[in-house]
């Protein structure tokens, strides 16, 4: 019995004339000017509604709508200013701390019998105000504040969720592998656990910004001491520079970056001259995740996220760096079960539920974050 692709196939040969054309009339088409040509923000469209209607199934028209909508913010209140202060002129805004919310609701739910549960170890110190489900108000521009930083940066609340997953301890060193623009290291350091923070990024322009980010809400004897160091190496040999060295690492890996795609033109990985670089991406990303596992020391904690919502940049990326590692370097690698932030943070976030490893937040109309995936892994031996 023929498969449905064979079939399809032979249904579109139908369609095709094989009558010879008269030497006369052949023409040889000119493609680069008569091919449309489409901004790079119409192809990502395209080529998200052919893999996640896919992917998603039902689910991706309400994602669809999501993504091409305004962006909601979390405001990350800076705790190198007067944090008290800024967390106050916050909750006059009607907005809430998602963070301390969660981990206080968490503590009073009972569970397994037990009159409350234990806190789930999340990265300490971190404060993220946003407003409820269904409020699309939007935060006015952080100011400088009285101790001369900014009070607060404004990012998307889920990227701050793989750094909650780091789970970080006083003392810890960690590695930010990809770390520009610098939203994630900055949340780093606001947790206050960092005897050391590597924070990489190839691109130097992009390490600009990082700096940039830096200067404007950490105060100079912190980011120019011997706590922070900021560099421009290629992250995939990390592991051959640094191995066995961090206690935590975060790979927040270059990726389709799916909502700047259909938003923006510039940079915008779907450029037709950008192709073969898109199609590298899962196999960049493996070598990225590698080095930051070979990175870690035994029995440390890496993260990988990205803002894709492709399983083939996420839990396959996962799945196939495990299996490098115990091939190439009889090294094992556990996945650790993130399934708990799903309850916790139901209130503020959107949860894919059939992910195979990991948790994907994913955009929605009353609470438009995201997409944002995330994975932690322990290293084993």
């Amino acid at each position: 019995m023929a498969t449905p692709i064979l079939r399809g196939a032979r249904e579109l040969l139908k369609l095709v004339d094989f009558t010879p054309v008269p030497r006369r009339h052949r023409f040889k088409k000119k493609w680069a000017t008569t091919e449309p040509k489409f901004p790079a923000s119409q192809l990502a469209l395209q080529n998200f509604d052919m893999t996640y209607s896919v992917q998603f199934g039902d689910l991706w028209p309400s994602i669809r709508v999501s993504l091409l909508s305004e962006q909601k913010y979390g405001a990350l209140v800076n705790n190198f200013a007067a944090w008290d202060n800024v967390s106050a002129k916050l909750k006059r805004l009607s907005a809430k701390d998602f963070v301390n919310e969660a981990i206080s609701q968490w503590k009073l739910e009972p569970e397994s019998g037990h009159s409350a549960t234990p806190s789930p170890g999340f990265s300490p110190n971190l404060r993220c105000f946003t407003f409820s489900k269904g409020d699309v108000s939007r935060f006015p521009p952080a100011r400088l504040g009285s101790l001369g930083v900014m009070d607060y940066y404004l990012m998307d609340a889920a990227s701050l969720l793989p750094v909650l997953a780091l789970g970080l301890h006083p003392g810890d060193t960690v590695l930010d592998l990809c770390a520009a623009p610098g939203g994630k290291t900055l949340a780093l350091l606001q947790t206050g656990c960092c005897r050391n923070l590597a924070a990489n990024d190839l691109s130097t322009s992009r390490t600009g910004r990082l700096q940039k980010v830096l200067y404007n809400y950490v105060p100079q004897e912190i980011r120019e001491g011997n706590q922070v160091r900021i560099t421009s190496w290629d992250g995939r040999k990390w592991g051959e520079v640094e191995g066995d060295t961090y206690d935590r690492v975060l790979v927040d890996v270059p990726c389709t970056t799916d909502r700047h795609s259909l938003h923006e033109e510039e940079n915008n990985i779907f450029q037709r001259s950008r192709k073969k670089e898109r199609q590298m991406l899962p196999m960049l990303q493996v070598q990225l995740l590698a080095a930051g596992l070979l990175a870690t020391k035994p029995g440390g904690y890496v993260v990988y996220s990205t803002c894709s919502l492709s399983h083939l940049q996420n839990e396959y990326v996962v799945q196939g760096t495990i299996e490098l590692l115990a091939n190439q370097y009889s090294i094992k690698v556990q996945v650790e079960d993130l399934s708990y932030f799903r309850k916790v943070f139901m209130d503020t976030f959107y949860f894919f539920s059939s992910c195979q490893v990991g948790e994907l937040v994913v955009p929605n109309l009353l609470a438009n974050f995201g997409p944002m995936y995330f994975c932690k892994m322990r290293r084993l031996t």
